[in-house]
């Protein structure tokens, strides 16, 4: 058995979500893990991964990895943090609503009429909220500032356009998370 399907049946065994295994210089073998979702469950509704969590798959996979004759010099079993993976479309799905970043394959092209909208047709890299759209998923942004702090806006002034990329998942070369960290209870405005 390849040693991803013995890390995947072992993590999702211990009844935990297996998010990503990568191998480092050096012998570092480092697992990531999350708590399994069920559609429907909006995000943050879950407990967070603990240091136990980590701790107790770390056991067994030690355990099993011996048993497998497994190479590796050190294993480390991490929460994704605040900027995880998105890999699948489950994961599209789990994240609908959510800030996320995403990296293209290829830039867009002249013909694809991004460049009409206002967006770069050399540009490979967007930040805006997830939504799921007819035959794939889009992400919806605006490229103006934020008002400054204790600003007032003007009612009449007008609504900055929002953007919209549609996309596929085969199309990305990166997608995760936006790391928008809330330290005074605000909402972070969508950037991109």
């Amino acid at each position: 058995m390849a040693l991803q399907d013995v890390i995947a049946q072992t993590v999702t065994g211990l009844g935990y979500e297996l998010v990503e295994t990568e191998r480092s210089a050096g012998g570092l073998l480092r697992v990531t893990i999350d708590l399994p979702w069920q559609p429907g469950m909006p995000y943050g509704q879950g407990l967070p991964i603990t240091v136990e969590d980590c701790e107790k798959v770390t056991r067994q996979l030690q355990f099993v990895l011996e048993v497998e004759g497994a190479e590796y010099r050190r294993l480390e079993v991490a929460s994704p943090g605040i900027d995880r993976p998105l890999r699948t479309e489950q994961d599209l799905q789990r994240f609908v609503g959510e800030v996320i970043d995403i990296t293209l394959k290829v830039p867009l092209g002249a013909g694809s009429g991004a460049s009409e909208a206002g967006v770069s047709a050399i540009r490979k890299k967007f930040r805006g909220a997830l939504e799921q759209a007819e035959g794939g998923w889009q992400i919806v942004w605006s490229d103006a500032p934020p008002p400054k702090p204790g600003a007032l806006v003007s009612k009449k002034r007008a609504p900055v356009p929002m953007q919209v990329l549609g996309f596929r998942l085969d199309e990305l070369r990166d997608a995760r998370l936006a790391p928008l960290v809330d330290f005074k209870g605000k909402k972070q405005p969508v950037a991109g």
